[in-house]
């Protein structure tokens, strides 16, 4: 690996570390402010910081472009949601290997190979091994909602498509974090409460935003300059693995062997899926 590679892989992998930090960070305000709470802030603060950043333009647009734009942020704000319902819920590593089932299966589907079809059972393998001796450790509805955000993500990565075609740069995203921000409001308010008046909790939930968006988004695009997109798509899929060793280090999410075996085999199928589906472009993730 030459030096230009490596400092790509390692912009990747810091990338990974800062969104599961941040994930962390947020399951610490969940007392505080509740799930939908720290979605709202995390929404609001990334947004504000993509439009500083992007300046994005709004004229020269159709109708179909700005509807493709609020598709894409209330799949955004659904997404993020269902995420952090199932981590009030589910430990950190269960939710991220649950989550990476959507962009797994979409570029199964995708890739029209035969052989795509042993890495879905493969993953499925993974997944029930994370049931860890019984599903009935983990929370059900916390599966749901996992499963829900996988769902999501694949949605997500055919809507950042269709915006990406369109809007230059990062304006698309710019704009669909805008609307979903937006529609984050009431729910966010209505968890929070007066919580949100404690400038301390507030702060929190812009590091949220900071660490989970804006930092990774920035080295995502750093890496993607320097390394293929099929390599860049296998680096992501260690992020389960990153999940669980930040949900042990800094929330004492003890994992037992099986559920570790699991998250490893669904990192595997990940891999294998790549490396299947190699063709075709991929579209950096948001978690």
């Amino acid at each position: 690996m030459n030096r230009r590679a490596g400092a790509a892989s390692a912009f990747v992998v810091i990338g990974l570390a800062c969104q599961e930090i941040g994930a962390a960070a947020a399951v610490h305000l969940f007392p505080q402010v509740g799930p939908l709470g720290v979605v709202m802030l995390r929404l609001v603060f990334s947004a504000l910081i993509l439009l500083l950043i992007a300046r994005p333009r709004m004229r020269g647009y159709t109708r179909a472009d700005w509807a493709a734009v609020v598709r894409f942020g209330v799949v955004l704000g659904v997404m993020n949601a269902l995420f952090y319902l199932a981590l009030q819920r589910l430990p950190l590593g269960v939710t991220v290997t649950i989550e990476v089932l959507g962009p797994l299966v979409l570029s199964i589907v995708m890739s029209r190979r035969a052989s795509a079809w042993g890495w879905a059972a493969l993953a499925f393998a993974g997944v029930l091994a994370l049931g860890g001796g019984g599903w009935d450790r983990l929370d059900l509805l916390g599966v749901l909602f996992a499963l829900g955000a996988a769902a999501s993500w694949a949605f997500y990565i055919l809507s950042s498509a269709r915006v990406g075609a369109v809007f230059p740069r990062l304006d698309g995203l710019a704009w669909a974090m805008a609307v979903a921000a937006v529609l984050s409001l009431p729910f966010g308010v209505a968890g929070a409460g007066s919580a949100l008046l404690r400038v301390d909790l507030v702060a929190l939930g812009a590091a949220v935003a900071l660490l989970s968006s804006t930092i990774p988004y920035a080295l995502e695009l750093m890496a993607l300059r320097r390394l293929p997109a099929s390599a860049f798509s296998i680096l992501m899929s260690l992020a389960p693995a990153t999940a669980a060793l930040a949900g042990l280090v800094l929330l004492g999410q003890r994992l037992s062997w099986i559920e570790v075996a699991g998250i490893a085999v669904v990192i595997a199928a990940s891999m294998g899926a790549v490396r299947s589906s190699a063709r075709r472009t991929p579209i950096p993730p948001v978690s």
